[in-house]
């Protein structure tokens, strides 16, 4: 039997079920975060997205600091059963602005970090 995509990851994800923002009536128009690690992110979709498709990704890790900017790549598009809505996971292929250690340092305070 084939691993499920949640089974391959690396490394622990953490929580995040908040809305993407997105121009009205683009790819990520009513797109809604999953969960998040140093090195993807997941979300639900009303619309699938292309796997290998590059994305430049805008993360907020905190109210009131500096952004993120991230290129991610689609690794895995999937329907969820009985939904219109696609699982769709990305892992960061390159940041952008930002900094890899400030993900690092996130994710360690916040216990999701491997030591």
């Amino acid at each position: 039997m084939p691993k499920s995509p949640s089974n391959k990851r690396s490394e622990p994800r953490q929580g995040c079920f908040v809305p993407v923002e997105g121009k009205e009536g683009s790819i990520f128009d009513e797109t809604c975060t999953v969960d998040i690690s140093r090195h993807g992110i997941g979300f639900i979709s009303p619309r699938p997205h292309v796997i290998n498709e590059k994305v430049a990704v805008e993360i907020q890790l905190k109210p009131n600091t500096e952004p993120i900017l991230v290129l991610g790549v689609v690794k895995w598009v999937r329907k969820l059963i009985d939904s219109d809505q696609y699982r769709i996971g990305m892992n960061f292929e390159q940041i952008l602005s930002g900094s890899q250690t400030r993900l690092n340092q996130y994710f360690r305070k916040n216990g999701s970090a491997r030591p």
